[in-house]
């Protein structure tokens, strides 16, 4: 009587499915791990040009605010750290503030641009006192500076100039106009690698008020 033979799969033919199946599961793990990777960098592009927006936002705002009045110094750039009078948010009455930006590093969150904020002041000994303060936040954040700091974003390094007279030169508060605001300012950051952003960025601002061409 003749065996009947069983009906299946060999070992080889269970090696050689097994070996595909292997692959085109390692072929779609790499898929979903190239989409995964390119979702974070897009979020983290995203949320990068969320943040400079907002902190640039925030730039021109304190500029356009800036204010001139007497024996008080509208703006000083120390080649590290920018100091500004700038009208306060209080409509009853005529306050101002001190704002400063500068570069501040620390273990937690490296190198990252800062502002500092002084409360509203209405006499002029109590903005002599935040002029000093904010210069001493920015030089070692000292804990007597008071006022609000804010945290911006990472940057390695940053510039100004300044536009008078119808030329761009390094921002120095000139001999005379130590009480005057520049026509313009121009910001130039360096962007650190690994952040979503990176590279080099100008950034121009023009005084509301000045009669020269806003381009």
């Amino acid at each position: 009587m003749r065996r009947r033979h069983l009906l299946g799969f060999t070992l080889i033919e269970l090696m050689v499915a097994i070996a595909a199946m292997a692959l085109l599961a390692m072929m779609s793990w790499r898929g979903l791990d190239g989409m995964t990777r390119a979702q974070t960098v897009t979020q983290a592009r995203g949320d990068a040009v969320l943040t400079l927006q907002t902190t640039l936002s925030q730039w021109a705002t304190d500029l356009d605010a800036t204010i001139v009045l007497t024996q008080l110094q509208p703006i000083d750039w120390s080649g590290s750290a920018l100091r500004i009078t700038r009208r306060g948010g209080d409509s009853t009455r005529p306050t101002v503030v001190v704002v400063a930006w500068a570069l501040r590093t620390d273990a937690a969150t490296g190198t990252q641009w800062r502002r500092w904020q002084s409360p509203e002041v209405t006499t002029r000994a109590d903005w002599q006192q935040a002029w000093e303060r904010a210069a001493t936040w920015a030089q070692d954040g000292g804990s007597g500076a008071g006022g609000a700091e804010l945290v911006l974003m990472p940057l390695e390094s940053w510039q100004l100039s300044y536009f008078r007279n119808g030329v761009w030169t390094p921002a120095v508060n000139a001999e005379g106009m130590a009480n005057a605001i520049p026509d313009g300012i121009r910001l130039v950051l360096n962007l650190p690698p690994g952040n979503g952003l990176t590279g080099v960025l100008t950034r121009d601002w023009v005084r509301p008020t000045a009669a020269v061409p806003k381009s």
